[in-house]
């Protein structure tokens, strides 16, 4: 079922179910106006002296008193029945009913009377008395009314009709004017997933929900069209670095075809050269592989405690720091923080490792934790103003650092498992130690 036909579906349905409580309210509202007269008129003569005869208290009335065991004292062709029966015999209270007689429509008022009722008394001073429970039985002619009635079902009959016609039709109006719109914002969405044009923006239009929704589409363009900008240059920046190392391998190998003609020495340091490049390829694949997990890990958010996540890494950046006698010296409190262990201790390894990196021998690193915040400083050259934009940009190096293995992508790392943990990462220089401090934020998770 279309979107259209649903609409239309739901207007029609809307209409029927308000067309049909209407003739519904308007037939009982008319039938309970025409009865309920009646039977004020049956219940006061209910009220007036008995009487053992048809009399003309009501008009085209007729009453009659029917005995506990069938009889009645006028003969009447009133039809006796089970409720009648159990009204003479005090079982019942008093009955206002609709009966049929030939081809006649009455309402009927059956009321219980006790015993030793009194019908009449004559002239004389003689009355006429019931010793037994009886009914008295009141009815009047409503086959006016009825027919009435009969008429008004057939006139609400034909009125719903049209009224269900009425609203298919529009139905179809109301569904072609309101799904007009929509229909242009598909079509635009269809031209650009055709095109696949993502510089190609929806006009927003008014405040409504249609509105809405191309605001909505021409953010989820803007994403796109950055996300895969930033793919495009991903590519790039990796194809860049990828092609000195590569390049410098093919050289050594060139060279080592021509074996014989090199002494041990120049043997030993090709192969230390290449050795040393297949390790800078292999760091570059495993940052980019980081990279391309995007800004969202897979698995869910865990409560960890930051100061042990900081304690495991500072134990495995002391086995790298001692080796050029630095020390690494810590500050630390206890605090909580919802992430995952394996990207957190990622970025902050990477920190240390950039600090032990800088640090000149015989340097100082200084690392605090508190509260969730993370703070790495070192004894450095420290970065300059100018350059602290461009440090946790990919492949970005400084030009003291261009001579240092590394593919530029470890401070991207940490600012993008930063973002997806909701914290923030800056840089700035640490006044005791004078190099850089690299600090992060995180929530503090209860």
């Amino acid at each position: 079922m279309t979107f259209r036909t649903r609409v239309i579906a739901a207007t029609v349905a809307a209409a029927a179910i308000a067309v049909i409580i209407a003739c519904f309210a308007s037939y009982f509202t008319t039938r309970s106006a025409l009865f309920n007269s009646v039977d004020q008129s049956l219940v006061q003569a209910s009220k007036q002296p008995l009487s053992s005869h048809f009399d003309d208290r009501l008009t085209g009335a007729s009453s009659e008193i029917v005995l506990p065991n069938g009889e009645m004292l006028n003969n009447s062709n009133i039809p006796i029945d089970p409720t009648v029966m159990s009204a003479a015999k005090g079982k019942t209270s008093q009955v206002i009913r609709t009966i049929t007689i030939g081809s006649q429509s009455y309402r009927e008022l059956i009321v219980p009377l006790p015993a030793n009722s009194i019908l009449g008394c004559s002239a004389t001073g003689v009355c006429q008395q019931i010793s037994t429970t009886s009914a008295q039985l009141i009815v009047v002619d409503v086959t006016g009314q009825v027919t009435e009635l009969s008429h008004l079902v057939s006139t609400l009959m034909i009125v719903a009709a049209g009224g269900l016609l009425l609203a298919f039709g529009l139905g179809l109006f109301l569904a072609r004017q309101a799904l007009h719109p929509l229909e242009e914002v598909t079509n635009e969405i269809e031209t650009v997933a055709t095109t696949n044009d993502l510089q190609y923006r929806l006009v927003e239009g008014d405040e409504d929900e249609l509105g809405r929704l191309r605001r909505v589409f021409n953010r989820l363009l803007r994403s796109v069209e950055s996300s895969q900008s930033l793919q495009r240059q991903l590519v790039v920046d990796a194809s860049h670095e990828l092609r000195t190392p590569l390049t410098s391998l093919r050289t050594n190998a060139q060279v080592l075809s021509r074996a014989s003609e090199l002494s041990d020495e120049e043997l030993h340091q090709i192969t230390d050269d290449m050795v040393t490049q297949v390790d800078e390829l292999a760091a570059l694949v495993t940052d980019l592989g980081e990279l391309a997990r995007g800004e969202r890990s897979e698995g869910s958010l865990e409560r960890l405690r930051l100061d042990d996540c900081v304690d495991e890494c500072v134990e495995t950046a002391r086995t790298y720091a001692r080796i050029r006698d630095i020390t690494i010296a810590v500050e630390m409190e206890t605090s909580y923080v919802q992430a995952r262990h394996d990207r957190l201790n990622r970025a902050i390894s990477n920190l240390l490792t950039n600090a032990v990196k800088f640090t000149p021998e015989g340097g100082r690193i200084t690392v605090r934790s508190a509260h969730g915040l993370v703070s790495v400083a070192d004894s450095g050259p420290g970065i300059t103003d100018d350059d602290r934009q461009f440090v946790f940009d990919r492949f970005w190096r400084s030009p003291s650092a261009r001579a240092l293995p590394g593919s530029g992508l470890g401070l991207s790392i940490v600012a993008q498992v930063v973002d997806e943990f909701s914290g923030t990462v800056t840089v700035d220089r640490d006044p005791e130690l004078g190099g850089a401090r690299f600090t992060i934020q995180l929530p503090e998770a209860d």
